[in-house]
């Protein structure tokens, strides 16, 4: 009997709620590892905001981690959806295997240089003295575990494409839970600070990543992970990469972000401001991942239907995640308007924290409504196979407007420019994003009857020259 996959057939609206619900579930309980951490560091007395701030500088290396779980999760994830709606599973195959390979070679590659250049690593992204050692204890556990978390969300990527939500959402509820536990375990049971709290992650990542080989050497999967495939091939590493460079260059972006703010918070506000950008992050990590979640779940359902050329199905897909993305945001953005000071009090209740914090919050999330629009939009590109277009869309937001803002507004009006400039970057890049996308989906058959057509013709060159 010939398998029909639902991602061409279900309504779109049954799909995105199947695939993007385990998503956004997946990812709001993924995003507890850092949150949890910082909670439980900062409400230690030995911790408190030093910890705080120790965290928020060890952040940019941690996103650099993820940007290559990105890069050939994403990219390998997006490669193998399209190459099973074109009906080719052996393609599909060695598209996984590839990808496991690089994620493996990727995160010992981290493990080795992360050991040797640490110190000097932590500096360059803003540590003061005070800082460092609260630093240096916690990403030296976190660098002997890369490889697992490299692992455990590169293949969570190809878990959903494979057509198992459910899976790879409790991937990352197995993943989280453990976090949770052991967190309170090492830092509060055997007073372990700093290190306890990346112990506690490295675990629990060893059995995430576990779990993910655990499916794909199971019956239950479609498309298994053959240990043939696992030598990686030059020209599908490149083709794999080229997919996964939005998101790559989106993680590359928030770490070069995350330490330019560092620097310039240390600069204009000292160890008190760090400390509070790194509960800002936290907290505009859990309000964002829903989307994330939700671009992630849609992404198989346009990158399948593109490959068997069912455009009305891209175009509606695509449509009713950003309406659904732009209503996550709006509740955020709701969220931090009521409640800005009682946020910052779940992580720490450090009057200088809480001043800062109470108008960081309204300054900080006051874009929140267009992000959505701009997430899901820029992302529609990488799906449809036309990354140079999501690499620029996706950069728009985090460097194009967002970095130049970041290094000028503070010379006017100091820490507030840093603060608003987030909001201002926020609102240019969904405009361009925007223009970007309503012109792209009114072209689409045209752009894909061209792409149809060359390809068919340099098909027929080989069978013309045998005939000749």
């Amino acid at each position: 009997m010939h398998y029909v996959n639902p991602l061409g057939v279900d309504k779109i609206m049954t799909l995105i709620l199947r695939f993007s619900l385990p998503a956004v579930v997946g990812m709001m309980v993924n995003s507890l590892y850092n949150i949890v951490d910082r909670m439980f560091i900062g409400n230690e007395p030995s911790l408190g905001t030093d910890g705080l701030a120790g965290i928020t500088i060890s952040f940019p290396i941690t996103i650099i981690l993820m940007s290559v779980g990105v890069l050939f999760g994403i990219g390998g994830a997006t490669y193998f959806a399209i190459k099973l709606g074109e009906g080719k599973p052996e393609e599909a195959e060695k598209a996984l295997g590839t990808a496991f390979g690089m994620l493996l070679f990727s995160g010992l590659v981290f493990m080795v240089l992360g050991q040797i250049f640490l110190r000097p690593l932590l500096t360059f992204f803003g540590a003061s003295e005070t800082v460092l050692p609260f630093a240096v204890a916690y990403m030296r556990v976190i660098f002997f575990g890369a490889s697992f978390q490299i692992i455990s969300m590169g293949m969570n990527h190809f878990i959903r494409a494979d057509g198992s939500p459910r899976f790879a959402m409790f991937t990352m509820f197995i993943s989280a839970g453990i976090n949770i536990a052991l967190d309170a375990l090492f830092i509060y049971g055997f007073h372990m600070g700093m290190a306890g709290a990346a112990l506690a992650t490295v675990l629990a990542q060893a059995v995430s990543a576990i779990w993910v080989l655990f499916y794909f050497r199971g019956s239950w999967c479609k498309i298994r992970l053959k240990w043939k495939y696992l030598v990686p091939r030059l020209s599908l590493v490149l083709k794999l990469a080229v997919l996964g460079l939005p998101g790559f260059f989106l993680q590359l972006a928030n770490s070069l972000i995350n330490i330019i703010m560092n620097k310039s918070l240390l600069f204009y506000g000292g160890d008190i401001a760090v400390s509070g950008m790194g509960v800002l992050h936290s907290l505009h990590t859990v309000m964002v991942m829903p989307v994330i979640g939700l671009r992630q779940g849609v992404q198989p359902i346009i990158s399948f239907n593109y490959g068997a050329r069912k455009l009305h199905r891209t175009r509606k897909a695509s449509n009713l995640a950003i309406l659904i993305a732009t209503g996550i945001m709006l509740i955020g953005f709701t969220i931090t308007r009521l409640f800005p000071t009682q946020l910052f009090m779940l992580f720490n209740r450090d009057p200088a924290l809480l001043e800062f914090g109470g108008k960081a919050s309204l300054f900080w999330f006051f874009g929140f409504p267009v992000v959505g629009l701009q997430v899901v939009a820029s992302n529609f590109f990488q799906s449809i196979g036309r990354p140079k277009t999501a690499v620029f869309l996706t950069l728009t937001r985090q460097i194009i407007f967002f970095i130049p803002l970041m290094l000028v507004m503070p010379l006017f009006i100091q820490i507030d420019g840093l603060l608003l400039a987030k909001p201002a970057a926020d609102i240019l890049s969904a405009a361009v994003t925007g223009i970007w996308y309503v012109v792209a989906v009114r072209n689409l058959e045209r752009d894909t009857l061209r792409l149809d057509t060359l390809q068919a013709a340099q098909t027929a060159l080989p069978a013309d020259s045998n005939d000749l």
